[in-house]
């Protein structure tokens, strides 16, 4: 049965597909059907020990280390739960992302939303592409604590371009790892079209930027409407009062009326 699992099972990494070089995509599918997609920019900011000059005292350096395209990767997709691993650098690195979708109680009712709800990040401070003389190199790996983040009605997916800071605490030293995530687009539910996210759900920062590219726009329009109608009411003011008899003031010139 596993094998059989294992057989309907495929996984894709897309990421030449896009063009920005930082970008990845991942699909997973069963039974020939999308049931989770991901793309985003992802970098690690992993602090680390070195010696300092003197051989005596420790330092800490920082590795600022890239998901790379060409990652291998597997997927799990459920109900309610959903994963997705990458790794790269022949397993150096490996990010594995945990999905759950729940309900809640609102105003409206019970409704569903999903979620991240936990990241393990795990990495190998002996590796040198990204870590350079690092004292007692080994193995760590770096977790989330209560997680819960991209929240996003069930059924949709979640959008945002601009950047996010993620905190983990790694198993070396309760240092602390960021994980920057930027140009995000994920669904690991209820994707209806194969290969096609559902209608998004933007993140408060990207709504917000939103907002304040059009208010100016809408202002614009408003002062615009408010200059027209203005005039049009001049306008007809006084083509009203130049329609009607004057009656002078002087009274010395009723005279010369009728």
């Amino acid at each position: 049965a596993a094998a059989r699992l294992a057989a309907e099972q495929e996984v894709e990494n897309l990421s030449g597909l896009s063009p920005n070089p930082e970008k990845d995509i991942f699909v997973v599918r069963e039974n020939r059907t999308t049931c989770l997609m991901a793309e985003f920019a992802a970098k690690f900011i992993v602090p680390y020990d070195v010696w300092a000059s003197n051989y005596v005292d420790l330092i800490t350096e920082q590795a600022d280390i890239p998901l790379s395209r060409g990652a291998e990767m597997k997927g799990k997709c459920g109900t309610n739960e959903s994963e997705l691993e990458i790794s790269w650098l022949e397993r150096a690195y490996t990010l594995k992302l945990f999905f759950l979708k729940e309900g809640h109680n609102t105003s409206r009712g019970q409704e569903a939303f999903w979620r991240l709800s936990r990241i393990q990040f795990a990495y190998d401070t002996s590796e040198r592409t990204y870590f350079k003389d690092a004292v007692s190199p080994g193995k760590h790996t770096a977790s989330s604590h209560r997680l819960s983040a991209l929240v996003t009605p069930a059924g949709k997916s979640y959008e945002c371009q601009a950047q996010q800071t993620i905190s983990l605490i790694s198993s070396d030293h309760q240092k602390s790892v960021q994980l920057l995530l930027s140009e995000v687009r994920i669904q690991p539910f209820d994707i209806t079209a194969d290969f096609v996210f559902s209608e998004e759900h933007k993140c408060p920062v990207d709504q917000r930027e939103q907002l304040e590219e059009t208010l100016p726009l809408i202002l614009g329009l408003i002062l615009g409407l408010v200059i027209v109608i203005t005039l049009c009411v001049y306008h007809i003011h006084h083509k009203l009062t130049a329609n009607q008899v004057q009656i002078p003031r002087d009274r010395s010139q009723y005279k010369h009326m009728g």
